[in-house]
């Protein structure tokens, strides 16, 4: 792998600007691929010039824990007097005899802008939900011709949508036979394997039978939830944690009768692949509960707009819901053009975030009522966390069930109960 990835063209620069590399838990990438990479780069392996290198990993305790460990392996190693060590809280740096410095970063950091980068790692990706680091560190190596990006980690979650993307771009390019740009390296246990078959950990853990023995693999197979152990042993993909709702609270909402006595507010909501758009309705019962369901849900996109409109014409809804940060965003300039808009409410991030919890809490104790829709019921059954701050919101998966009919209830949801409506009077 290390000799593909540091392959040069003819005028000695790096073939591959980003090298990516997903393998299982403890296959020996700390001491055996990244440390190798960061020294080798620190003195001179790949360019001369003194070179600034970044390392980043969950975050900021964690890149802090790893670089620590990475330090201690060099300080037993015959190279340790080429570098000194800065160890400061919030300034951690290696600087070595070349000139070249070694730090670590984090997430929302502004590591990154206002100097040069030559080398970026990014450890344990799947703990990155979106693109802030890598957009950070690609300006930053703009003008340095022999710069890389490497992004090592392993599978992670619905939740970890940039190493998802990554992972999907680096299949499609091995399959397409692309040899320049991107190098593409990934460890795992073909779908159709036998997770509980020795042969299957044999033939996904390069370092099963030297780093690990085969009785310790077995023994943690026997005490692990099997999801995480195809996760970290297998380097399989997972769903984003534990279920949020348990069939029986969703089951325990439903009144197939269930029908609302006041005006609705509508959300609406696209599936991250925009392969599906859904609409969903809220209104009040007269026990007080909320009535929840999914209007409609169609393929593709390019139905939705019209179809609100005639929603808007058949009802007089107290508000249109949109996440204009999720895919449906993209519509809300046309939604704005129809004849009758209610109230159109962009949620913010931190609306969002409010709204999930109030589904949740209205599931939980009982208040929502529904009258079970398969595509809204598969939904409710597979959502799962994302964390956003000190708050959590839906995640939203890259494959399996489409997600939309949630969304869009949650939207619904709240758009009903932040509406301003006249209390009905004695008169």
């Amino acid at each position: 792998m290390l000799d593909t990835a540091f392959e040069l063209d003819r005028s000695g620069r790096p073939v591959y600007r980003e090298v990516r590399v997903t393998v299982p838990r403890q296959q020996g990438k700390t001491g055996g691929l990244i440390l190798p990479v960061i020294v080798h780069r620190a003195l001179g392996g790949v360019d001369p010039r003194a070179q600034r290198i970044l390392y980043t990993a969950q975050d900021r305790n964690h890149a802090r824990e790893k670089w620590s460990e990475h330090v201690e392996l060099l300080d037993r190693s015959p190279l340790r007097r080429l570098y000194t060590t800065r160890r400061s809280n919030g300034s951690e740096a290696v600087r070595w005899r070349t000139g070249s410095s070694w730090g670590i970063t984090a997430s929302g950091e502004t590591s990154g802008h206002g100097f040069t980068l030559d080398l970026g790692v990014i450890d344990e990706a799947f703990a990155q939900v979106d693109d802030r680091l890598a957009q950070a560190f690609r300006p930053a190596m703009l003008t340095r011709p022999a710069a890389q990006l490497w992004v090592v980690s392993t599978a992670g979650t619905d939740e970890s949508v940039f190493l998802r993307e990554r992972v999907e771009d680096g299949r499609a390019r091995v399959e397409a036979g692309e040899r320049t740009g991107v190098a593409y390296f990934e460890w795992s246990a073909p779908d159709d394997a036998d997770p509980d078959d020795p042969a299957t950990w044999q033939g996904a853990m390069p370092a099963l039978g030297s780093l690990i023995e085969l009785e310790t693999v077995r023994a943690d197979h026997a005490a692990m939830d099997a999801g995480e152990f195809a996760r970290a042993y297998l380097n399989r993909w997972s769903p984003g944690g534990a279920p949020v709702f348990s069939l029986a609270q969703w089951v325990a909402c439903l009144d197939p009768g269930s029908g609302s006595v006041q005006a609705p507010a509508f959300g609406l909501d696209v599936s991250p692949d925009r392969s599906h758009a859904s609409i969903a309705a809220a209104a009040g019962r007269s026990d007080g509960r909320v009535h929840l369901e999914l209007v409609d849900r169609r393929s593709g996109t390019d139905w939705l707009v019209a179809r609100v409109g005639e929603l808007l014409e058949r009802h007089t809804p107290v508000a249109l819901v949109v996440d204009p940060s999720g895919p449906a965003g993209s519509l809300v300039t046309d939604l704005t053009r129809l004849p009758r808009v209610p109230p159109l409410v962009l949620v913010t991030a931190r609306q969002y975030a409010a709204a999930c919890g109030a589904l949740y809490d209205d599931v939980a104790i009982g208040r929502i009522a529904h009258r079970g829709q398969p595509a809204l019921d598969d939904a409710i059954v597979a959502a799962r966390r994302r964390s956003q701050g000190d708050a959590w919101s839906w995640a939203r998966p890259t494959g399996g069930v489409d997600p939309s009919p949630l969304i869009a209830a949650t939207l619904a949801r709240f758009g009903w109960s932040t509406a301003p409506r006249l209390d009905p009077t004695v008169y």
